[in-house]
């Protein structure tokens, strides 16, 4: 193959890409190398012509190479800021000059301004973005609703091949020139990126790596949210928090036909301070895992921690559970001060459970007023399920002369959610696994986990660390876990499993 049949050859390669709206593949990106190769070590022999060529050496040769790549950049350059269709002027061998006058026509006959800012127009741009961040997600196994026709067509992009295409349309370098440089100096090109609040790549790996997060938060199997209460605090400050409680407005006296209505001033009681606290970690995309093409990274590495912040938060409340702390009135949480405590602990069964349903339903308020707090939840240790289905499920039971009688727990059977939790067990170990009863929360408070403005998730921002490697992410969620009412909440001591 003479040195200008590779040439043309090369061309066919780009253009090829290029028509099908995407970098080289691997494949052809070797295949041009290669061809580049053999261009480069080309020499003319006796003094004649190489394989019918034109005459003048391997240097002049060269400098045609360059100059022709030179011409296809500039084109695709000014055909991206103007809109244009750029192969058609590369295909003609049109000159700079002549696609110049070209792209003033272009712009004057479709009445807009040549955009002078870098890369494409914003609108476009965002488009691209999304359609990338969407690629990414889907290629890591991140459902993603409605994707975009480019979403599909960016899908079996490498982290190289996007940092190039994303570089490419900010005019940092011509595609060609960048499929040809070596995965070390392109991984260096794109950390620089970093520093340029407007790179499309960083932003990119920003926005697949909250996504991301959010998805993998929503499906860790936690429990602590299905019976706790959730809250919201603006600062980190402590808060008092002061509520008036049912019973603590006087009764409703009646008023004669001439009568005047008394005056009433409703009590209140203050229950416990609310703190946010601050939990996180660092994690970084190392300069492997890029030139390694490890995409899962987007979202296993992010995924992993935000799968240890729900976990720590569902830790935090059954500590508070099996480790009975001091609460806000300097009494433990289960006590019989607070008439919230079987004495004697056993396995679930009717008779039990009517217990604890008594004692929560007979609780009274700070001013002596009863409050029929209604049951909601059961809280128990892995291997109860089974038990309690039973229980509460069957219509009659057997009494001790082996007649049927009616079960008075069956009409409980869509009041009571069960709540299995394996921690309940690892932090019983051998000894006795308590199991626990919680309100409805629309009838009284138990514990409470607020939240920084409302924000359950993790929260993400890329940094920059002296001396390290890599793309940078901190990963932190603000949280605070509160016992608010005791008598939300009762407690069966259990027995050993």
């Amino acid at each position: 193959m003479t040195i200008a049949e590779m040439i043309a050859r090369q061309q066919e390669i780009v253009n090829a890409a290029r028509e099908a709206g995407r970098s080289m593949t691997p494949e052809e990106t070797e295949e041009f190398d290669g061809l580049q190769r053999q261009i480069n070590e080309a020499r003319p022999t006796g003094g004649g012509q190489e394989g019918g060529g034109n005459p003048g050496g391997s240097e002049e040769i060269q400098r045609a190479v360059e100059a022709e790549r030179q011409r296809t950049s500039d084109i695709t350059a000014l055909c991206r800021q103007t809109g244009m269709d750029p192969d058609q002027y590369i295909r003609s061998g049109a000159t700079m000059d002549q696609v110049r006058e070209a792209a003033v026509t272009y712009m004057l006959e479709h009445g807009a301004p040549i955009n002078t800012g870098r890369g494409r127009g914003r609108d476009e741009g965002d488009n691209f973005r999304q359609a990338a961040v969407d690629s990414l997600l889907m290629r890591s196994g991140v459902p993603v609703e409605h994707p975009t026709e480019e979403s599909e067509q960016l899908r079996s992009l490498s982290l190289r091949d996007m940092a190039i295409e994303c570089m490419a349309r900010e005019d940092v370098g011509s595609t060609t020139s960048l499929l040809r440089m070596g995965k070390e100096d392109l991984w260096n090109m794109a950390c620089r990126q970093f520093y340029n609040p407007t790179s499309a790549f960083p932003s990119i790996l920003d926005s697949a790596i909250k996504k991301s997060i959010v998805h993998e938060y929503n499906q860790v199997p936690t429990t602590f949210q299905l019976w706790t209460g959730k809250g919201s605090l603006t600062d980190f400050k402590s808060t008092k928090d002061h509520r008036y409680l049912i019973g603590g407005a006087g009764e409703f006296e009646r008023v004669g036909e001439t009568g005047e209505l008394k005056h009433d001033t409703p009590k209140d009681h203050l229950l416990p301070s609310r703190q946010l606290d601050t939990y996180g970690r660092q994690f970084s995309m190392t300069r492997q895992a890029f030139i390694n093409d490890d995409v899962g990274f987007i979202t296993e590495v992010p995924g992993l921690y935000a799968s240890a912040a729900k976990r720590t938060i569902n830790k935090q409340v059954y500590e508070i559970l099996m480790k009975n702390p001091t609460i806000f009135d300097g009494v433990p949480l289960f006590d019989d001060a607070h008439s919230n405590l079987i004495a004697a602990g056993c396995k679930p069964s009717n008779e039990a459970i009517q217990a604890m349903i008594m004692k929560m339903m007979l609780q009274k308020d700070p001013f002596g007023e009863n409050i029929m707090v209604q049951p909601g939840f059961l809280i128990l240790p892995v291997g109860y399920s089974f038990l309690l289905t039973t229980i509460l499920e069957s219509p009659t039971l057997n009494t001790t002369d082996n007649t049927q009688a009616v079960n008075p727990l069956y009409k409980y059977r869509d009041k009571l959610k069960l709540v299995e939790e394996a921690a309940i067990n690892g932090m019983a170990g051998t000894g006795a696994a308590p199991w626990f009863m919680v309100a409805d929360k629309a009838s009284a408070k138990s514990i409470q986990v607020d939240y920084l403005n409302g924000q359950e998730t993790p929260t993400i921002r890329r940094s920059e660390k002296p001396g390290q490697l890599g793309f940078i992410w901190d990963i932190w969620l603000d949280w605070g876990i509160s016992v608010m009412d005791w008598r939300g909440i009762n407690k069966n001591p259990g027995v050993a499993l």
